[in-house]
């Protein structure tokens, strides 16, 4: 008989009395650099251009710029409706995904942050902003200024998503319903039925009465089960519910939980997974892959590398020496790297960083301390990288898909194996221990280069990998399958689903994964929709080395900050290299992936 495994959710819900009418203008003043004068309501902002905050500055003119940069308005918020505000606490401004950083102020007085600003960079561009202002703060019949302080550190930056909102707080803001499983990842282990449990909590002085609702689907969209239970709560009090779901096969799932009352409406989202080691997504290798790779591999022994390296001597003032490399890849293809070096005499583990789509990697996205080397890799068509290859993006993801001998990450994968030859070639290198680390892109990179260079790499350190079991990938999610239908509906050579497919198996990291001979950590965010868990799985469950993974239940294509102490300590532990310092925390994967800021 099948055993149930038990999922808690305790999350409060609530209701909506007042209409959520909005407060704010369409467009805001906005304006590059930075300066603390601008939080205080009476700094004259009239110079200053207008942006909408549903979308990225990079997509409103403000072209190629990371920092600093500042959004104003001001709203007259009428007296008459302090009695409604006051009724529930006051208003809530919702910002939506801001990219990267924000610290936001009222009337001149912090409201809210989300991340941190430099040097402690903390990104949190995949976060939701919400943040309450009290009615005392409010100057009701006047005039009042919202400033948001945003810092991007590369890729699309600003409000983005959906328009920011200023609306008078409902009865829905005071009961909710929050997720509890057994296991704080959402994974179910070894069970295919699962009885759901979600925790219902009143707070107002009213009495709640009405339905719950729960529906279960796929990822891919299929529904597994929908059920509704009637709900009664007196006032300030809570109730459990559950639902029994069964036949869930191993896979990831999406939820939703939905109250229905007297007292206004809520909804919970949350996912979870069941055994996502027994996901079963065959490779489909075709006859001729291994040749493919051989043949590449001799065509880039057959490009003289030419490594040159530049001292930057104002990046160097530290305990390390920095470097701008250069090296010929294939097709004769100029890229660049970042090379940080310790000062202090001898041999170091050496770790090879890999970049997000379209993403610059820099130096404050590489490891910073002295005790290992670091090598940050531009890949062709990426940062600096850019000057015998740039087809721009988008673009590059369909940069001779037509013929896979021509298709971009043959050359990108081979961009990576020059990298860990210059790395070897280096005699400050420890060669028996080289890690390559990446996320998104970068994590499909660092799969792509353990597999690649498999005698060489000692340790792979994928996060949300791309580039993954594509059929099954374009199924999911909306991006990248779109570009692809785009390029299919041309009447170009190759321009069909057949060759496409075909282009692509041999470039599939889920096909390569059974080359990864070395331990590898993974992490993945269990609600991404850019890189979702499927494709991570479809990849990672061909890898026959040791390996294990973290799965961050509440984190879309963005990790928490967490995860890069943690990404470092793994590492150190595998080397059994003693922690002496702490690193620095960065969460970002990459540039944009598509027209949206979400970032890869």
């Amino acid at each position: 008989m099948l055993k149930k495994v038990k999922i808690l959710f305790c999350n409060c819900i609530l209701f909506g009395a007042v209409s959520a009418q909005n407060l704010l203008p369409d467009v805001w003043r906005f304006k590059t650099g930075d300066d603390l004068n601008y939080a205080k309501p009476e700094f004259v902002d009239t110079t200053w251009q207008l942006i909408k905050s549903g979308a990225t500055w990079e997509r409103q003119g403000t072209k190629d710029y990371d920092g600093y940069a500042w959004y104003r308005t001001t709203i007259f918020i009428p007296e008459k409706l302090k009695a409604d505000a006051e009724k529930y606490g006051g208003l809530m401004l919702n910002l939506g995904k801001v990219d990267d950083a924000d610290y936001t102020y009222f009337n001149g007085e912090l409201l809210g942050k989300t991340g941190e600003f430099p040097p402690n960079y903390v990104g949190k561009y995949d976060v939701e902003r919400n943040y309450s202002i009290s009615t005392k703060s409010i100057a009701w019949g006047k005039n009042n200024t919202v400033a948001v302080r945003v810092y991007d550190q590369s890729g699309g930056g600003g409000i983005n998503g959906n328009a920011a909102e200023l609306i008078i707080k409902g009865a829905t803001d005071y009961f909710k319903i929050e997720a509890k499983f057994s296991r704080p990842d959402h994974i179910i282990i070894g069970k295919d039925t699962a009885t759901l449990f979600f925790a219902v909590k009143n707070l107002l002085l009213e009495q709640l009465t009405g339905k719950i609702s729960l529906e279960v689907t796929t990822d891919f969209g299929d529904k597994v089960s929908s059920e509704s239970k009637e709900i009664t709560l007196s006032k300030q009090s809570s109730s459990v519910t559950g639902f029994f779901v069964k036949e869930l096969k191993p896979g990831f799932y999406k939820a939703v939980a939905h109250l229905q009352s007297n007292l206004g409406n809520k909804s919970l989202r949350f996912s979870f997974g069941v055994n996502p080691e027994k996901i079963e997504s065959p490779t489909d290798r075709n006859a001729d892959f291994d040749v493919y790779w051989e043949d590449a591999k001799k065509d880039l022994a057959d490009v003289k590398p030419d490594y040159k390296l530049q001292l930057i001597d104002s990046l160097s003032k530290g305990k390390r020496n920095i470097y701008l490399v250069e090296m010929q890849s294939l097709g004769n293809i100029k890229i660049k790297a970042w090379y940080a070096i310790p000062k202090k005499a001898g041999k170091y583990p050496a770790i090879l960083h890999v970049q997000g789509y379209s993403g610059f990697l820099k130096l404050d996205g590489m490891y910073e301390s002295d005790d290992m080397i670091a090598l940050g890799l531009n890949i062709r068509g990426h940062g600096f990288s850019q000057d015998d290859f740039n087809p721009g993006f988008p673009g590059f993801l369909l940069s001779g898909i037509e013929e896979k001998e021509k298709y971009v990450y043959r050359g990108a994968y081979m961009d990576t194996r020059r990298a860990v030859e210059f790395l070897f070639s280096r005699p400050e290198v420890d060669t028996a221990k080289v890690a390559v680390e990446g996320g998104s892109q970068g994590g499909a990179l660092s799969i792509a280069t353990a597999a690649l260079n498999n005698t060489r790499i000692s340790l792979c350190v994928p996060h949300v990998p791309f580039l993954s079991d594509f059929k099954d990938y374009f199924r999911i999610a909306n991006w990248p399958g779109n570009e692809f239908t785009t390029f299919v509906a041309t009447t170009l050579p190759g321009a069909t689903w057949d060759n496409i497919y075909n282009t692509l198996s041999y470039i599939d990291i889920k096909n390569l994964a059974p080359w990864v001979k070395c331990p590898t950590f993974m992490a993945i965010g269990l609600v991404d929709d850019v890189c979702p868990p499927h494709i991570n799985f479809a990849a990672f469950n061909q890898i026959t080395s040791p390996k294990s993974y973290v799965v961050y239940p509440n984190a879309g294509h963005g990790l928490p900050s967490e995860y890069t102490v943690l990404k470092y300590k793994w590492i150190k532990k595998q080397w059994a290299i003693k922690e002496t310092v702490t690193e620095p925390v960065k969460a970002k994967t990459g540039k944009n992936l598509q027209a949206k800021s979400s970032k890869k």
